[in-house]
């Protein structure tokens, strides 16, 4: 599971540019940066990049449209639980047209641990506050539950692996929620019946998420973070 554990300041940098919208109006964007903490510094790695444990990461955030930012993660454990917003990792989650925020947006980082596996990290952008928010962890799930699918252990992009010299897993980043998949129950009514045609581009290590019809309503997919 990806944990908040303390690093160095974070700032969410504002960034000037197009005038902001809701989610009502015209195309919209989401664009989003995996960093990892080296040392002392923060670097951009590809969004597929195989992790250890013990890494630090976060991600940075942008639209071109208004909106309120949910952040939650399924674990390789199979425990689920809210990320952004939350007292250590930051409360305020609004989101304005153009501006790039941390996630976290405090002192903190989010850890890898836990078996190896795809963490499952889903992001909610709707056009107005929840006003009860998300619940923080999963409700037990019933004993007749069906059992979870076997855990998928990453795998390195031969490919990738022989150009630049790192474990990328090609199943990685950001992914349109899978039919049939299943996701945390109080997720898949209204949050889940999001836009289906979602598109998923790289721009270098950018992941940026379009939809070229307006977004009317909330909308989520996921980002798998992979990880020995």
């Amino acid at each position: 599971m990806i944990r908040a554990a303390a690093a160095l300041a974070l700032a969410a940098a504002a960034i000037a540019g197009a005038q902001s919208r809701t989610m009502g109006e015209g195309s919209h964007r989401m664009e989003l940066i995996l960093e990892r903490l080296d040392g002392n510094t923060w670097h951009v790695i590809d969004p597929g990049l195989v992790l250890n444990q013990g890494d630090r990461v976060r991600f940075k955030f942008r639209t071109n449209f208004d909106g309120y930012l949910y952040v939650m993660n399924q674990s390789t454990s199979g425990k689920y639980e809210q990320l952004f917003p939350r007292e250590d990792t930051g409360q305020q989650n609004r989101i304005a047209a153009s501006q790039e925020y941390a996630v976290p947006a405090t002192e903190t980082a989010f850890r890898i641990a836990g078996p190896p596996g795809y963490e499952i990290v889903y992001w909610l952008v709707t056009p107005s506050r929840l006003a009860d928010g998300v619940p923080r962890t999963t409700p037990p799930a019933p004993s007749t539950a069906p059992r979870p699918a076997p855990t998928l252990i990453p795998r390195c992009d031969d490919t990738v692996l022989k150009a630049r010299g790192e474990c990328v897993d090609s199943s990685a980043g950001p992914k349109l929620i899978p039919r049939g998949q299943q996701i945390p129950p109080h997720l898949t009514d209204p949050y889940g019946k999001g836009p289906s045609d979602l598109m998923f581009l790289r721009q270098k290590d950018t992941s940026v998420i379009s939809s070229p019809e307006p977004l009317n309503g909330p909308v989520m997919y996921e980002f798998r973070l992979a990880h020995r």
